[in-house]
């Protein structure tokens, strides 16, 4: 009887999906993954699997990754004590040189190496041959800001990623920038995957997050808000349920959203295929954010 159970709820998962499947082929889906899951191999490997399903199924998977925890590591090696000012990493010039090989050579080559493991057609792609930088000046709030080589992207050159994409590969982003003078910039990579998502005009946006999505109370993960319109993100921003740590991602997100992209979402990284349970079924996982279009 079990057996005819599971094979029952299989069969309606399968079903449920197949719409969406339908829908989905041929369009571009921007992924950022960070967290503290990054730093855990098997939430690491579920999640190359389900990127890997989706390039699959004709899906133009870009992924943008993190990696704020290996660069601390390696600062601390260095015996260069990371300092941040208004949430962002205070980045000099012996900081940013860090920051560049971590990103570039260590944590790129190893979200690829996930990837080619489960059979993916993955590729690095450096972030300063695609995100051109401005020096960060001021907070999200126009207040004054010195932190350093941190870049604000002010233009994207996709040709490279879209290259990889109609070869059929997954390309991996790193969220390094570049200046027109040449010099590296640290990149918000929450802000990198939304400004590469507008430019791809991307169907979706995910940013695989630590926690379940958004919460009208933090403590209470039943509280999560589904389905968010993007009219309706500042109130909750000043009833402060969006909150810091959130925050830089929901206005990316938003940005994302004025540039084209239909849907953004965020989801649970740490939970086992959440990035499918989110895409693939009605009622999905996590919190979306839509801008008015009412196609999936």
């Amino acid at each position: 009887m079990s057996t005819a159970i599971d094979i029952h709820t299989k069969t309606e998962v399968l079903l449920e999906a197949l719409p969406y499947v339908q829908a989905f082929r041929g369009s571009t889906f921007v992924v950022k993954v960070g967290g503290s899951f990054m730093e855990a191999e098997e939430a690491q490997r579920s999640v190359a699997g389900d990127l890997v399903f989706l390039a699959a199924i004709g899906i133009r998977v870009v992924v943008v990754h993190g990696g704020g925890k290996a660069i601390s590591r390696a600062m601390e090696a260095a015996n260069i004590p990371p300092v941040f000012r208004s949430g962002l990493r205070v980045t000099d010039g012996a900081t940013v040189s860090i920051v560049e090989r971590t990103l570039n050579t260590e944590i790129n080559a190893s979200v690829v190496r996930y990837l080619q493991d489960k059979t993916g057609l993955a590729t690095g792609v450096f972030g300063q041959d695609v995100f051109r930088v401005e020096t960060l000046r001021e907070d999200s709030d126009g207040n004054p800001l010195d932190v350093g080589f941190v870049g604000r992207v002010v233009h994207v050159k996709p040709y490279e990623v879209e290259a990889h994409l109609a070869a059929g590969r997954i390309p991996v982003v790193s969220p390094v920038g570049m200046d027109t003078s040449g010099q590296f910039h640290n990149v918000n990579a929450d802000a990198a995957a939304a400004a590469l998502a507008g430019a791809l005009k991307a169907r979706r946006l995910v940013f695989l997050c630590d926690v379940p999505g958004l919460l009208r109370d933090p403590k209470d993960p039943s509280t999560i808000i589904s389905t968010l319109h993007v009219g309706e993100v500042a109130a909750l921003r000043q009833a402060g349920v969006i909150g810091s740590g959130m925050l830089p991602k929901v206005e990316s997100g938003v940005a994302a959203l004025h540039e084209g992209v239909r849907r953004v979402h965020f989801i649970d990284g740490r939970l086992a295929h959440s990035l499918l349970l989110e895409i693939f079924t009605d009622e999905g996982i996590g919190t979306e954010i839509v801008s008015g279009q009412d196609a999936p």
